[in-house]
């Protein structure tokens, strides 16, 4: 992607990692694909719908440190990947705005607080 045309503010952590979600939509497993201090994009068959707020609950990729993060969709995504002629490939998921962390600052490890805040 030319970066000129990338309107991400904050450095993306680009690390593929299980999520749980939470929410009034039910409990659901996704896929996050990278993450930053803004939000991160969850792989999911079945996204939540825009404007929707839930719970995220992660490991940190490389450590034992879980962390719940609350959030709120601010784009779905439905996209063919497929090469013509090929085996069908989609990527079917949700970007998602954190709007706060349930954990305190102090028990995130360092490399952690430096993405998150």
């Amino acid at each position: 992607m030319d970066r000129s045309t990338d309107r991400r503010q904050q450095s993306r952590f680009d690390k593929v990692f299980a999520v749980y979600i939470n929410g009034a939509w039910g409990t659901a497993f996704g896929i996050a694909r990278n993450i930053s201090r803004g939000g991160m994009f969850i792989e999911t068959p079945d996204p939540y719908p825009l404007g929707s707020r839930m719970e995220i609950t992660f490991n940190w990729p490389g450590s034992s440190v879980e962390l719940t993060t609350v959030g709120e969709v601010i784009h779905v995504c439905f996209v063919n990947t497929t090469p013509g002629g090929d085996r069908r490939s989609l990527l079917i998921g949700m970007g998602v705005r954190f709007t706060g962390l349930l954990q305190q600052q102090a028990d995130l490890p360092a490399a952690t607080a430096k993405v998150l805040h």
